[in-house]
C-alpha cells in the first residue's frame, strides 16, 4: 500500500491532500459554530442550505473546471484554486449576514469542485504503474476516512486554546500549505499544442456516458449515495430520539461507518488484484442493498447492531467508490482526463444531491424503516442497472473498424483493410477518432 510513496512527486501531492483535508475538517466544525452564532435555533436550516449550496456548486462547476484544466497550466491552476480557498476561509469569520455565508460557501466549494477532479486527474500521470496507482487510491481513501474520524477531535483540541473563529485560520493555513506543496512538486510535462484546443464543456460527460463501464460506474455511484445518505441524514435523529443516547454516541455511530470504510480500503489492493474491478464493485453494491433491507428489522435489536450495520455501509461504500478512479484512468487519454474526472465528480455528487433530500423527506414523514426500504429499493435498482450497463467482458484493448477516416491517416498506420473498412485494435477510448463504443457486430 505504501509503494506509491516512493515517488517524490506523489509524496508531496499526497501531503498536499492531507493538509487540505485537515483544513476542510476544521472548516466543517467552524461552519457549524458560525451558523449557530448567526442563526441561533435556526442553525440547522442554515447548515442544510449550505450543504445544498455545496452540492449545487459541485454539480455545476466541475464540468466547466474540466475544460479550464485542459486550457491552463495544471500546476498554476491548482495553486490558484488553493489560494482562493485559503482567502475565503480567512474572510468567513468576519461575515455578519447569512446570505454572505451562502455566497462565500459557494465560492469555496466552487474552487473545491475545480481543484479535486483536476488533482485526481494528475495522479495517473504521476503514477503510470497500475499497482502504484491502486496504492495511491487506497492512501487517498484512508486520508478521507481518517479526516472524518480525527478532524472533530483536532477541532475540539484547538478550541481548548482558541476561539471558534480561529478554526477558519487553521483552514486557511491548510489550503496555503497545500498550495506550497503543489508548487514544490515536479508534475509531468504537459502538451501545450493539444492543450490550446478548445473543447466543449460537455466533453467529459459525453465521454463518460458513451463508455459502458462508466455508465455502470454512475449506477454504483447512485447505489453508494442512496446507502450513504441513510447514515449521514438519519443518524442524529435515530441515536438521540429513538435510542435516547447522547451527542457523543452520534459521533461513535458515524465513526463506525468511517471505520468500516477504512478497513475496506486497506483490503482493496488485494481484492482488486485477485478479483478485478467489476466483481469487487458489483458485490459491494449488493452488500449495500442487502444491508439496508436487513437494517429494517435489525435496528430494533439495539445499539451494537446499529454500529455493525453502519460499519457495513461504510465498508460497502468504500469498496464501491474507490476503484472508480481506476476505471476513469482506463477510459481516457491524458488530455481528456481532467474533463472525465470532472464529469465523474459532477455526476456522482448529483446522485448525492438526489438522495440526501429523499432520505430526509422519507425519514421525517414516514420514519427510518420506511427510509431504509425506499433507499434500499434505489440501491438495489442501481445495482441491477450497474450489472446490466457494465459488460462482464470489458477488455481495454478492443478490435474495431473505421470507415470515416481517409486512407493514410496517421491513426490507421497499423490498420488492415477489411471489406472497405479499416480494422485494428488498441486501448479503446472515446475521443476525436472514436465517437461511440463499438457494438459486438462492429468488432
Amino acid at each position: 500500500m505504501l509503494a506509491a510513496l516512493r515517488d517524490r512527486t506523489y509524496r508531496r501531492l499526497f501531503a498536499a491532500q492531507v493538509v487540505a483535508l485537515t483544513g476542510t475538517g476544521l472548516a466543517t466544525v467552524a461552519l457549524g459554530l458560525l451558523a449557530h452564532r448567526l442563526a441561533g435555533p435556526d442553525a440547522g436550516i442554515v447548515l442544510g442550505t449550505a450543504l445544498a449550496v455545496k452540492m449545487v456548486a459541485y454539480v455545476t462547476v466541475a464540468p466547466l473546471a474540466g475544460v479550464l484544466a485542459d486550457l491552463l497550466p495544471r500546476k498554476a491552476f491548482l495553486v490558484c484554486l488553493d489560494l482562493v480557498r485559503a482567502g475565503v476561509a480567512l474572510v468567513l469569520p468576519w461575515v455578519g449576514e447569512i446570505w454572505q455565508v451562502y455566497l462565500l460557501i459557494f465560492v469555496l466549494q466552487a474552487a473545491s469542485a475545480a481543484f479535486t477532479p483536476t488533482f485526481q486527474a494528475t495522479i495517473p500521470d504521476v503514477l503510470p504503474d497500475e499497482r502504484d496507482y491502486t496504492s495511491a487510491l487506497t492512501l487517498s481513501r484512508l486520508a478521507y476516512d481518517l479526516e472524518s474520524l480525527l478532524s472533530p477531535l483536532l477541532a475540539a483540541a484547538v478550541l481548548l486554546a482558541v476561539t471558534p473563529d480561529r478554526l477558519f485560520l487553521g483552514t486557511s493555513l491548510g489550503f496555503a500549505a497545500s498550495a506550497l506543496l503543489v508548487v514544490s512538486a515536479l508534475l509531468p510535462s504537459e502538451r501545450p499544442a493539444r492543450r490550446r484546443v478548445r473543447k466543449p464543456v460537455t466533453r467529459g460527460v459525453r465521454i463518460y456516458l458513451a463508455t459502458p463501464r462508466l455508465r455502470g460506474l454512475l449506477a454504483v455511484h447512485l447505489a453508494a449515495a442512496a446507502a450513504g445518505s441513510i447514515v449521514f441524514v438519519t443518524t442524529v435523529g435515530h441515536v438521540r430520539d429513538t435510542l435516547g443516547r447522547g451527542s457523543a454516541d452520534v459521533a461513535v455511530a458515524l465513526g463506525a461507518a468511517g471505520c468500516g470504510s477504512l478497513l475496506a480500503a486497506l483490503s482493496l489492493p488485494t481484492l482488486l488484484a485477485r478479483y478485478g474491478d467489476r466483481l469487487v464493485v458489483v458485490r459491494a453494491a449488493v452488500l449495500l442493498s442487502v444491508t439496508l433491507f436487513v437494517a429494517v428489522p435489525a435496528l430494533s435489536w439495539g445499539w451494537p447492531v446499529l454500529l455493525g450495520l453502519w460499519a457495513a455501509i461504510g465498508a460497502g461504500g468504500s469498496l464501491v467508490l474507490t476503484p472508480g478512479a481506476r476505471l476513469l484512468r482506463r477510459s481516457a487519454d491524458t488530455p481528456d482526463r481532467p474533463a472525465l474526472f470532472a464529469a465523474d465528480f459532477a455526476l456522482s455528487h448529483a446522485c448525492w444531491l438526489l438522495c440526501y433530500p429523499l432520505a430526509g423527506l422519507v425519514s421525517t414523514v414516514a420514519g427510518l424503516p420506511a427510509a431504509l426500504v425506499v433507499l434500499g429499493v434505489v440501491t438495489a435498482g442501481a445495482t441491477a442497472a450497474a450489472v446490466k450497463l457494465w459488460p462482464h467482458h470489458d477488455p481495454e484493448v478492443v478490435e474495431h473498424e473505421h470507415d470515416g477516416l481517409a486512407p493514410g491517416h496517421e491513426h490507421l498506420c497499423d490498420a488492415a483493410p477489411v471489406g472497405g473498412r479499416w480494422r485494428h485494435a488498441h486501448p479503446y477510448r472515446i475521443d476525436e477518432f472514436h465517437d461511440r463504443w463499438p457494438t459486438a457486430s462492429a468488432r
